[in-house]
């Protein structure tokens, strides 16, 4: 059991530091000496390799599809209003009258 937290130091400094690479090794080492619940882990890191690599390797960011989403909720606040919870205007009513 003393290599379980070794075997998660070394998982969390693959993801912050983008070693992809080691991936495979670490599969491996988690698989022989870890808990069956980090076997498990490492089995479905296992079944997906390629992608988890790319993913623990490659710079990723959704900033323009972020930015697109704010920019269409921003036309919708601008057209409709903003949905505030009790107002006619957020269920699509008309103003009552008098």
């Amino acid at each position: 059991m003393a290599r379980a937290p070794g075997l998660s130091h070394a998982f969390l400094t693959m993801v912050r530091e983008r070693r992809g690479h080691d991936l495979a090794a670490w599969i491996a080492a988690a698989s022989q000496r870890g808990s069956a619940a980090r076997a498990r882990f490492a089995r479905g890191r296992q079944d997906d390799l390629t992608a988890v690599t790319a993913g623990l390797t490659r710079a990723w960011s959704h900033g323009v599809t972020a930015g697109q989403g704010h920019r269409v909720q921003r036309m919708k606040c601008q057209g409709y209003g903003p949905a505030v919870p009790g107002s006619d205007r957020a269920s699509g009513q008309r103003p009552r009258q008098g």
